[in-house]
């Protein structure tokens, strides 16, 4: 049995400004922002939510599936997924389009602003959960709107347990259809800051919302994450990273220890643990598919951290 992964497809764009956002943007002015930020580094990396969870899965030796629209530009992620050995077989080409793009400025805080051209990705409301066979997990992540209402209403009704990640696909959604996601959906997991945009949007508490999943995740970045599960709040404390290099797709690596644990029956202290390895593994190495560690050192790593060992 597989997961079913439903999201981005994305080429990013990464440029790094050599100081802090805070020190150039003026608040009394924010009104008319006019900001420039000399950016000496940039590179090009493969990316979307799809593409780097499905990667993280592939490093703790799942066989995912993506599901996906993509554009005319896609041939280069095309020979990327060959080489990783991951199935194409739900990802739609979209003629006359764009892959998903995001142009990624990162200051030295490792705050972010992005920019994101949808692309192929506004079509993947063509995609259908139907289509894929012998799935015992689904994800729906940052994807095209329509297809993210979609897919959820499919994995429901289709009685296939998933998760909810709306990450910076919340503002699309009104407080209404943010619930009904809630209520459908067994798993939800955001970051503090949707966490709390999330509050604002439905006009209900985390604990209310949290009430009848399976779990609720909210990740606090070096601070750790609280798992919402079986009536109890569980702290799951950050793995000290080697190094503080990109946090593009920490949040996705996040999600796929997530997944793993789930498929695998793991209870959600270790779980949370795995995920939180995975991210801050991630956040060692530029870009969203870098990081390269085996499973062993996975689990060496892992005992090194928590003190036990990861289950096998």
């Amino acid at each position: 049995m597989h997961t079913l992964i439903c999201g981005s497809m994305a080429f990013d764009t990464i440029m790094v400004f050599q100081d802090q956002f805070k020190k150039h943007i003026l608040p009394e002015k924010i009104h008319m922002l006019n900001v420039a930020f000399l950016v000496p580094e940039m590179r090009r990396e493969f990316g979307g939510c799809a593409g780097n969870i499905a990667y993280n899965l592939k490093l703790l030796g799942e066989q995912p599936r993506i599901m996906a629209t993509v554009g005319d530009d896609f041939s280069s992620y095309t020979v990327r997924l060959g080489q990783l050995g991951l199935t194409q077989a739900h990802i739609r080409h979209i003629p006359g389009s764009y892959t998903g793009q995001a142009f990624i400025t990162t200051d030295l805080d490792d705050n972010q602003i992005t920019a994101f051209h949808p692309g192929a990705m506004s079509m993947s409301h063509l995609n259908h959960v139907a289509e894929a066979k012998n799935i015992s997990l689904g994800i729906v992540s940052p994807d095209g709107r329509e297809g993210m209402l979609q897919h959820a209403r499919e994995f429901h009704e289709a009685g296939i347990p998933w998760v909810f990640d709306p990450g910076q696909g919340m503002p699309m959604f009104s407080g209404d259809e943010l619930l009904a996601f809630v209520a459908q959906a067994d798993y939800v997991t955001v970051n503090d800051y949707e966490a709390q945009m999330l509050q604002d949007k439905t006009g209900e508490k985390i604990e209310t919302l949290a009430q009848d999943k399976r779990a609720f995740i909210i990740t606090r970045g070096g601070e750790g994450s609280t798992i919402y599960a079986n009536g109890k709040e569980i702290t799951i404390p950050s793995a000290k990273s080697t190094a503080l290099l990109d946090p593009t797709g920490c949040g996705d690596a996040y999600r796929a220890g997530l997944l793993h644990g789930i498929q695998q029956g793991w209870d959600w202290e270790t779980t949370g643990r795995l995920a939180s390895l995975l991210g801050s593994l991630k956040i060692a190495s530029r870009g969203g598919q870098n990081h390269t560690p085996s499973r062993e050192e996975l689990s060496q790593q892992f005992h090194q951290h928590f003190g036990f060992a990861l289950p096998q």
